[in-house]
């Protein structure tokens, strides 16, 4: 017994040294991007704080999937580069029309609703860099953000918010008031606040009125991200009501925290052979005594 508990043992402590240093490594990329204040990343993502941004974030994003990887089972890992998609299509589609949200986390807490904040956290930042070589360099920095919305999603979902309709816009607007003080610093010194869509205007509008730079990129963010998280929780919450439960209890972070209520755990069932009705035993039990 004691052979086989060292090496589990042993397997936690690595595992969560590997997610510590990946938390490490992106808050350090971070702070790089918010001290140095590269505003080259603007302008393309093969720059040299671009390349920074894209080393830091997706060593991070590695460092934390071998963290969790024994908790990932093939569904989460089949459905990882789907929700990416779903983030960087709604996403673009949202930043052309100009809306004053952004929309592009939906797959990022689908992910951790149904697998877990790490799982979360990796989907979030993949998204934002594969999106930052592809097709827009502003992305690339504001991976943190998906950071924060993969964690606070994935514990949100541990304690319950996605069983009840009505608490999922409360946990995304609560999230969404973190997302905004971490994005500010990156849309104030490394965009200079035009990060584009219809929050540039907002910006401009509280320039206008007296407020610096970070001021002005902070009351959008406060404006923005709630409203913009909430309904994206929101989205999410319906998509998991959608979903069979059968699909939903594939996933051991569901079975393990209950994440839908206990009522939706799949129940093991015995073969239809050997399966019996209270009535056919009882007429069994019966045949056995009249033979006695």
């Amino acid at each position: 017994m004691s052979s086989t508990a060292v090496p589990a043992d042993s397997k936690k402590v690595r595992n969560r040294i590997f997610i510590a240093l990946g938390t490490i490594i992106i808050i350090a990329t971070y702070l790089y991007l918010v001290v140095g204040q590269p505003t080259d990343i603007a302008k393309s993502s093969f720059s040299q704080a671009g390349l920074i941004a894209i080393a830091g974030y997706v060593i991070g994003a590695i460092l934390l999937a071998v963290g969790a990887i024994h908790r990932l089972p093939t569904a989460t890992v089949a459905m990882v580069p789907v929700a990416i998609a779903l983030n960087i299509v709604v996403g673009q589609l949202v930043s052309v029309i100009g809306i004053p949200v952004y929309l592009d986390s939906i797959g990022t807490i689908l992910v951790s609703a149904l697998a877990g904040p790490a799982a979360g956290v990796v989907t979030g930042i993949l998204t934002n860099v594969i999106w930052g070589l592809t097709l827009s360099p502003i992305a690339l920095p504001y991976a943190v953000v998906q950071v924060v919305i993969g964690v606070m999603a994935g514990y949100a979902a541990r304690i319950g918010v996605f069983r009840l309709f009505y608490l999922a816009p409360i946990a995304g607007a609560i999230t969404g008031l973190v997302c905004a003080i971490v994005s500010a610093p990156i849309s104030a010194f490394v965009f200079g606040g035009a990060t584009g869509g219809g929050t540039g205007a907002i910006v401009g509008a509280f320039q206008a009125m007296g407020q610096s730079l970070l001021g002005a990129t902070t009351l959008q963010g406060l404006m923005s991200d709630p409203l913009d998280k909430a309904i994206t929780f929101t989205i999410v919450v319906l998509i998991l009501a959608a979903l069979p439960s059968r699909f939903r209890n594939r996933f051991p972070f569901v079975r393990e925290y209950h994440v839908f209520g206990r009522k939706n755990q799949a129940l093991p069932t015995l073969p239809a052979p050997a399966q019996k009705t209270a009535d056919a035993v009882a007429a069994d039990v019966a045949d056995a005594t009249d033979k006695k």
